[in-house]
């Protein structure tokens, strides 16, 4: 039934209404802490009592992405983030050290000293007919971009809208499992970056999420998967689109984190390099 109805999904998100190309979506798999490894101690304390604290006013609660592949690959996050069934007002209310930020993205930041745990809102994807909201208060511009993403949905729902799917991974605190919906487990494991849904659907709504994949492949010693790659040199000018903050922001992360003749080198392969400077 989920499967369907994230296919049935997929496919509205797509050009024409074209089905993506086949991926294992939909399912949920739940690996347990005796075969992925990760120990409960390299996770952040903080980030920990948000979810603890979250579960118990009857929330779900989880930490996501990045970290959590991170810890797969023996690596150390540099941060940890928690997805949540709570709407950010929800989440403010549990916490006095909490804020909600942005507009486009509505976020909460929960403040431990100079630490900061982000929690973001279980997302869903937009409607590619705008019809169907507010004809106000458009999601996406021509080109496919997205507007405005506060959406919310269920956790299948925010594991299929996330960009790659070793980024769509969440550990669950009390069992130490990891829950994956996308496959997302498996592409850790042989190191392969991999988008989620349709490639060029998913760079048209944010270009920037091109340089990340360049970004995290280097990063990572991550190969592109060929349909993640393809759409890349084709789609390089809608950089020129992108918030000159987020650009500056991620050629930071591209030169100035360690891997940044790593990052030059794939830059220039997938054409990219002329279309960022």
């Amino acid at each position: 039934m989920i499967k369907k109805f994230i296919d049935k999904l997929l496919a509205k998100a797509t050009p024409g209404g074209r089905k993506a190309a086949a991926a294992p979506f939909g399912k949920r798999e739940e690996v347990p802490a005796s075969a992925h490894g990760i120990d409960p101690r390299r996770v952040d304390q903080h980030a920990a009592d948000v979810v603890h604290t979250l579960k118990n006013a009857g929330f779900e609660a989880y930490i996501v992405g990045g970290a959590v592949r991170d810890l797969l690959l023996g690596l150390k996050p540099k941060d940890f983030d928690v997805a949540t069934s709570a709407t950010p007002e929800q989440v403010r209310a549990e916490f006095r050290n909490a804020r909600i930020i942005g507009r486009r993205f509505k976020l909460v930041h929960i403040h431990f000293g100079r630490e900061i745990i982000e929690v973001a809102t279980f997302r869903a994807n937009h409607p590619q007919n705008d019809e169907e909201e507010d004809s106000n208060q458009s999601s996406r511009n021509e080109s496919g971009r997205i507007l405005r993403d506060n959406v919310y949905g269920s956790i299948e729902d925010d594991a299929v809208r996330r960009d790659f799917t070793c980024n769509a991974l969440y550990y669950a605190i009390e069992d130490f499992s990891v829950r994956d919906y996308v496959g997302g487990y498996q592409d850790v494991q042989a190191r392969t970056m991999r988008l989620i849904g349709d490639p060029e659907t998913r760079y048209r709504e944010d270009p920037v999420r091109m340089l990340r994949a360049v970004r995290l492949a280097a990063k990572l010693d991550f190969t592109i998967e060929p349909a993640t790659a393809a759409p890349i040199p084709l789609l390089a000018p809608l950089l020129g689109e992108a918030a000159p903050a987020r650009l500056f922001e991620e050629m930071r992360k591209l030169f100035l984190s360690g891997h940044a003749v790593a990052s030059f080198e794939r830059l220039e392969a997938h054409g990219l390099l002329g279309a960022l400077l």
